[in-house]
């Protein structure tokens, strides 16, 4: 039960390439200015946490789910395997939104002249 949480974020991982890979948004679209993207975000957010841990402000909750492995005071090994998710979580998002939404104009204008 104590790598619960750790498998679930793995998974997520998983699919989340999957999703990229099937319609190349993130990674499979440009994969030097992906891992670019992923590497400073996670360290962003790294740094973020270990600033407020080092502030007494983020602490870490007991839990069954999770392995109760820590790679720094606070830190919980989840812990970077969480902001991988986040980062290509967010970013697959924001490709394939920005996709969508890219298409709007083009339809809207294959409308237009259908309709003249």
């Amino acid at each position: 039960m104590g790598v619960l949480y750790l498998g679930s974020l793995l998974l997520g991982i998983g699919c989340m390439l999957l999703l990229d890979h099937r319609f190349r948004l993130f990674f499979w679209r440009d994969a030097t200015a992906a891992a670019t993207v992923t590497a400073v975000g996670v360290v962003f957010l790294l740094a973020w946490d270990l600033a407020g841990i080092g502030l007494g402000i983020f602490l870490r909750g007991e839990g069954t789910i999770a392995t109760g492995l820590l790679i720094a005071p606070e830190l919980p090994i989840e812990e970077p395997v969480f902001l991988l998710f986040l980062v290509l979580c967010t970013m697959v998002l924001y490709t394939g939104a920005r996709r969508i939404l890219g298409r709007a104009p083009a339809r809207q204008r294959e409308r237009e002249r259908e309709n003249a």
